[in-house]
C-alpha cells in the first residue's frame, strides 16, 4: 500500500526530525535547531504545537484539539508551519525505520529521509584511484556509508549500474583525468573528483555531462594551470606531461577524515541533494581548518565541451557601440556600472585554485588613503620563457582609487585586462608577409616608433634596462608572421596588425612585441574603448613633455576645493615629502595631468609620479592622484642604502640619482600661470558613446585613426579592449620622427625640433 497515494489522510505529521520544540507558557512555542532558534507565535500555537509530535494524522490532530481552539484556527496555524517548511509527513509504516539521527540530517539537507534511504542503500558507485591515493581506505569508507563499491579504471567506461564514479586522486591535474572526463561524458554519467591526500584536502566539483551549461574537467584545468606558471615551465622544459611530483603528506587521522568526507559527498548526491556549491572545489586546510568554495564555471570556448573556434570567428565581427548613459558614483567617471556592481559581477574569477585572478590585496605600506590594491603577476611583461616568467612574478597587476572599493575593484579589472589580453592560442591569425596583405595591413613600424638609430646596439640597450624599454628587430616586410584583424572605427572596415603586437607572449616575429598601452576593460564596450583612448592620450601627452623635457604650468590644487585633495597632500607631507601636479595637456585638449612627489628629508629624493588623463579635468587630477598613491608603497621605509620595492633598473636608477635640481623640467614651469579647474571646459557628456565620439573626432581631426580589437574572452564577459591610433606616442623609449618632434613645435613649447640626441636619455618606466 502506498499511503501517499492512496489514503493520504493517514500520513502522520509533525515537526522535522531535525527540530526540538520547547514551550514557554504565556510566551510562545520555540523550536530549536543545529542552525538557530525559531518563536513560533499565534493564537493557539502554544496548545497546538506540542500536538505536532508525529503520533497523529490530520484526523487525529483535528479530532484532538484542545478546548478554546477551533478547526479554522488550527488550519491556518499549519498551513502558516507548513510554509515555514517546519513540518512533515510521515508514512506511519516507517515511523521507526532508520537512525534518527540520519533521518534528522536529511531532513535538514531538505530530503525526505525515507525516500534517500531507499535510494542509498546498496546505491553502486565506481572507484578510480590515480597515483598513490589509498584505495583500501576509500572503499572502506564508501563502504561504511553503505554504498555499494565497483573498482574501475580509466580507460574503461562506466558500468551501466554505477550511478556515480568517485575518483581520487594527488593532485587535480593529472595526465589520466582527461581521459577520464572524456569517457564519463561519452556515456553521460557523472563522476565525483577529489583529492583526499596532502595536507589540503580537495573536494568536487561533480561533473555532471546530464546538464546544460556545467564545465567539464578541462574548464577547470585550464584556471588550475593558471596558477602554476613556474611549474608549467618546469614541467615543459624538461619535457613532462602533467603536474610536477609532489611529496606526500599523510596522516592516519588525516587519511581518514579525506575518505569519509568524500564518501559524504557521494552519498548526498547520491540521496539527491544538489547545490550550486557542488559544481566547485571545495578546499580544507587540515592545518589552520580553513575552507574555502571554489567556482567552476564551464568556458563557452572549451575545446572540449565548447566551441574552440569562438574567440577565432568573433575576431571578423565590427566592434558595435551604441548609446549607454552612465551612472553617477563610479569613483573614476565615464562609466555604465558602480564599482559595487562590477565587483559583485566578477567576484567569482578570484580564486587561488579556479580564478583566473589569485587574491586582491591591499598593499599594508604607507597610509590606509593610499588604497594601492595589488591582483597577482603582470602578464604584460616580459616575452616568453623564463625571462617573463620571473619579470612577471616579481611585477603584479595593481588597483588604485579615491576608497578601497574603487581600487579593488581596479585592480580586479586590471588583471582581467592583462589575463584578456594574453595570447591563448585560439585568437584569429592570418599569415602571411605585409608585402602580401599590404591591401589591409598596418605596418607596425607606425605604431611602434622605433627610430633606425635605436636598432643599433639594441642588444646591448636591451640588456640593461627592463623589458618595458626593449627595443625590438628591425621589420622585414617581406618575411611571414601571423596577422590579426582590428576594427578600423575610423574606415568601418577590419584591418590587420601583427598578432605578436597585440597578445602577449605570442609566438612569432622578433620585430613586433605586445605592450599595454590602450589595453582597457570597462563595464561595457563603450567604457572600454573610452578607458583605452584616454590611456593613448594621456601616455602621448607624457611622452612629449618628458623626452623633450619642457617646462609645463602647474595646477593650483585649492582651485579645486577637494577635500579628498587636501587629504592627499597631508599623507605626502606627513610621509616628509612634497606634492605637486602639471597640466601637460597636448594639441588634443583632453585634459592631462602629472602628479609628481619627492622626498624631502634625505638626499635621495625618490621622486615618484602618477599620470592622469579624461574630459573632466578634476577626473584627470584625481586619476593622476590616484595613480602616484598605487605606486607610492614603493616608497616607504627606503633608507638611502635600501633596496627599492621594484626590479626594474630604469626605475632605481631614477630613484637614487634624479632631483628637481638635475630634473627641472620636472617642477612648474614660473613662467606659466598655475592651471585651474576653470582653464579647461569639462566635456563630460551624459552618454559614453557621446564622450567616445568627441575623443574619435579630435584624433581623426589630427589626421589619425582609431582602430579597435575586442579581446573579451567568452568565459570572463568583463568587456576588455585594445585601442591602437598609428602615431600617437606610449610614454616608453621609442623615438622614431613623428608627434615626439612636431608638436612641441606646434604648442610653442620649444622654437624647432628637438635633437634626436637631445631627447631625454632616461627612460620613463611606469
Amino acid at each position: 500500500m502506498n499511503p501517499t497515494a492512496e489514503n493520504p489522510g493517514r500520513l502522520l505529521v509533525g515537526f522535522k526530525s531535525y527540530l526540538r520544540l520547547e514551550v514557554v507558557s504565556g510566551d510562545a512555542a520555540y523550536v530549536f535547531s543545529e542552525r538557530g532558534v525559531t518563536a513560533l507565535e499565534g493564537s493557539g500555537m502554544e496548545l497546538i504545537a506540542p500536538m505536532l509530535d508525529g503520533t497523529r494524522n490530520l484526523e487525529d490532530l483535528y479530532r484532538d484539539l484542545p478546548e478554546g481552539v477551533t478547526s479554522q484556527q488550527a488550519g491556518g496555524l499549519l498551513i502558516q508551519l507548513a510554509e515555514a517548511n517546519l513540518l512533515e509527513l510521515r508514512d506511519p509504516t516507517r515511523v521507526n525505520s532508520g537512525n534518527a539521527a540520519e533521518r534528522a540530517y536529511w531532513e535538514t539537507a531538505g530530503l525526505d529521509a525515507d525516500a534517500v534511504r531507499s535510494e542509498t542503500i546498496g546505491a553502486t558507485v565506481g572507484l578510480i584511484a590515480l597515483g598513490d591515493v589509498d584505495q583500501d581506505s576509500a572503499r572502506q569508507a564508501l563502504t561504511d556509508a553503505g554504498l555499494r563499491v565497483r573498482t574501475a579504471d580509466t580507460a574503461a567506461a562506466p558500468h551501466e549500474s554505477t550511478l556515480l564514479s568517485v575518483v581520487l586522486c594527488e593532485d587535480y591535474l593529472h595526465v589520466d583525468l582527461a581521459e577520464v572526463d572524456a569517457r564519463h561524458r561519452a556515456t553521460n554519467k557523472p563522476w565525483l573528483l577529489a583529492k583526499p591526500v596532502g595536507a589540503q584536502l580537495w573536494v568536487g566539483p561533480v561533473f555532471d555531462p546530464s546538464e546544460s551549461e556545467r564545465a567539464c574537467w578541462h574548464c577547470m584545468a585550464t584556471r588550475i594551470w593558471g596558477h602554476r606558471q613556474a611549474e608549467a615551465h618546469v614541467q615543459a622544459t624538461l619535457r613532462k606531461q602533467g603536474p610536477a611530483h609532489r611529496v606526500r603528506a599523510a596522516i592516519p587521522a588525516l587519511t581518514a577524515t579525506g575518505m569519509h568526507l568524500v564518501a559524504l559527498e557521494a552519498s548526498k548526491w547520491l540521496a539527491g541533494y544538489r547545490s550550486a556549491e557542488q559544481r566547485g572545489v571545495w578546499t580544507l586546510d587540515s592545518l589552520d581548518l580553513g575552507a574555502r568554495h571554489h567556482d567552476v564555471r564551464p568556458r563557452p570556448q572549451c575545446s572540449s565541451c565548447g566551441d574552440p573556434d569562438l574567440v577565432r570567428n568573433r575576431a571578423w565581427h565590427p566592434v558595435e557601440v551604441r548609446s549607454r548613459r552612465k551612472v553617477e558614483g563610479t569613483g573614476a567617471g565615464s562609466r555604465s556600472r558602480t564599482a559595487r556592481q562590477t565587483l559583485d559581477d566578477y567576484r567569482h574569477l578570484v580564486s587561488p585554485v579556479t580564478g583566473v585572478i589569485k587574491e586582491i590585496r591591499q598593499d599594508p605600506r604607507g597610509p590606509a588613503l593610499f588604497n594601492s590594491f595589488r591582483s597577482g603577476p603582470n602578464l604584460a611583461v616580459g616575452n616568453g620563457g623564463v625571462e617573463r616568467l620571473r619579470t612577471a612574478l616579481r611585477t603584479e597587476n595593481g588597483g588604485k582609487g579615491i576608497t578601497p572599493l574603487h581600487a579593488e575593484v581596479s585592480a580586479l579589472c586590471e588583471a582581467l585586462e592583462r589575463h584578456c589580453g594574453y595570447f591563448h592560442g585560439d585568437e584569429e591569425r592570418v599569415r602571411g608577409s605585409f608585402r602580401a596583405l599590404s591591401d589591409r595591413a598596418i605596418h607596425p613600424d607606425s605604431c611602434q616608433l622605433f627610430d633606425e638609430r635605436q636598432y643599433t646596439g639594441r642588444a646591448e640597450w636591451n640588456r640593461r634596462h627592463s623589458p618595458f624599454q626593449f627595443v625590438c628587430d628591425p621589420f622585414d616586410e617581406e618575411a611571414e608572421l601571423d596577422w590579426t584583424p582590428v576594427w578600423s572605427m575610423t574606415r568601418k572596415r577590419h584591418r590587420l596588425l601583427p598578432t605578436g603586437m597585440l597578445y602577449f607572449d605570442a609566438p612569432g616575429a622578433s620585430s613586433v612585441r605586445a605592450d599595454s598601452n590602450g589595453n582597457a576593460a570597462g563595464s561595457s564596450v563603450e567604457d572600454a574603448v573610452l578607458q583605452g583612448l584616454l590611456e593613448l592620450v594621456e601616455r602621448d601627452a607624457v611622452a612629449l613633455w618628458w623626452y623633450n623635457r619642457t617646462r609645463a604650468a602647474g595646477v593650483d590644487l585649492d582651485s579645486f576645493t577637494d577635500p579628498w585633495i587636501d587629504e592627499v597632500r597631508a599623507a605626502h607631507t606627513g610621509l616628509d615629502r612634497q606634492l605637486w601636479v602639471l597640466d601637460v595637456t597636448s594639441d588634443l585638449g583632453i585634459p592631462t595631468m602629472v602628479a609628481i612627489s619627492r622626498r624631502t628629508d634625505k638626499p635621495s629624493e625618490d621622486i615618484m609620479f602618477g599620470f592622469g588623463a579624461h574630459l573632466s579635468p578634476q577626473v584627470a587630477l584625481h586619476r593622476c592622484l590616484t595613480e602616484l598613491n598605487q605606486l607610492m608603497p614603493t616608497m616607504i621605509g627606503i633608507d638611502d642604502d635600501g633596496e627599492y620595492g621594484w626590479s626594474d633598473p630604469d626605475a632605481v636608477h631614477w630613484w637614487r640619482t634624479a632631483t628637481v635640481r638635475n630634473q627641472p623640467y620636472l617642477l612648474p614651469d614660473p613662467k606659466q600661470r598655475p592651471r585651474t579647474a576653470a582653464d579647461h571646459v569639462a566635456d563630460q557628456e551624459s552618454d559614453l558613446l557621446a564622450e567616445l565620439s568627441l575623443v574619435q573626432r579630435r584624433l581623426e581631426a589630427s589626421g589619425m585613426e582609431l582602430l579597435v580589437l575586442d579581446q573579451t574572452r567568452p568565459d570572463i564577459g568583463l568587456p576588455v579592449v585594445k585601442t591602437i591610433v598609428p602615431g600617437l606616442r606610449s610614454f616608453w623609449a621609442r623615438f622614431g620622427p613623428g608627434r615626439l618632434y612636431d608638436v612641441p613645435v606646434h604648442l610653442g613649447r620649444v622654437a624647432e625640433p628637438t635633437r634626436y640626441e637631445d631627447l631625454n636619455p632616461l627612460p620613463l618606466f611606469l
